[in-house]
Order: structure tokens, then sequence, then C-alpha cells
């Protein structure tokens, strides 16, 4: 199960944030744990990660593109193709995992690039940019 767990973190900490400072990819994996403790979402890792609408006749099968974390449902590969970026985002992974490294996020349970402007963001708490990626907080 821990196995798991860090292979589901340490995929999305690689999808969502390869190529953004040590920092900005701590912060990623730390929404996801985030969101395990909140008991608005699922409360595994890859429950999380994997988190998305799905299809009534297979719920399974999550609808391309309507996924929390855009990576795991838009029809391309999700092996890894950077083995080097892998590795860091499994280093990261088991830091946050393991609680060796600070919530610096705050709480934060969201987040998206700069480049976009998603509906929900205004109805939350903005705690932090950075990189690319702004961070928000649902508060309860």
């Amino acid at each position: 199960m821990l196995e798991a767990a860090l292979i589901c973190l340490a995929l999305n900490t690689y999808h969502e944030a390869r190529d953004q400072p040590f920092i900005g990819q701590v912060a990623v994996a730390q929404v996801v744990m985030n969101r395990v403790i909140d008991n608005r979402y699922p409360d595994t890792v890859c429950n999380v990660v994997k988190q998305g609408q799905t299809y009534a006749w297979n719920q399974d099968y999550p609808i391309r593109n309507r996924c929390q974390f855009s990576w795991y449902c838009d029809g391309k590969s999700d092996k890894p193709t950077d083995s080097a970026a892998y590795e860091r985002a499994m280093l990261v992974s088991s830091g946050v995992y393991s609680g060796n490294l600070d919530d610096f996020v705050e709480g934060a349970t969201h987040y998206h690039a700069t480049y976009v402007r998603p509906e929900w963001a205004a109805s939350k708490t903005r705690i932090v940019q950075i990189g690319q990626h702004i961070f928000y907080r649902w508060e309860k």
C-alpha cells in the first residue's frame, strides 16, 4: 500500500510539476496530501490522484479531461519519459508522504497554472504563487 501511494504521488508530481523548482514540486505533492486529510476528498493518495468523473456504465473509467489532475485522464501515456525528473519526483514524494517536508502551502487543496483562470479560484483563499502555479486553500 505504501509503495502504491508513493508511486501515485510521484506520478502526480512528475506530470504536474516536473518543470517546476524543487519547492514547487513539494507544493504540488503537499496539495495531494492535504486533500487526503480533508474529508471532502478521498482518503488515499491514489484515490485523490485518480479522482474524476466516470461513466455511469463503468465507474472505473474516467471521462477524458474531467479529472482533478488533468494528466490522469488526458488520453496520453502516463509513463514517465524523463527518468531523472521521475527520480526527483519520487524523492520529493517520499519526503512529503513521510512528513519530512513542511506544509508551507498552509493546507492548500487547489492550484492552477498561472496561464489559466478557473472559475473555482474566486471561491478559494489564495495562499502563494510558486513558479508557474498559484495555490489556494478551500476553507471549511
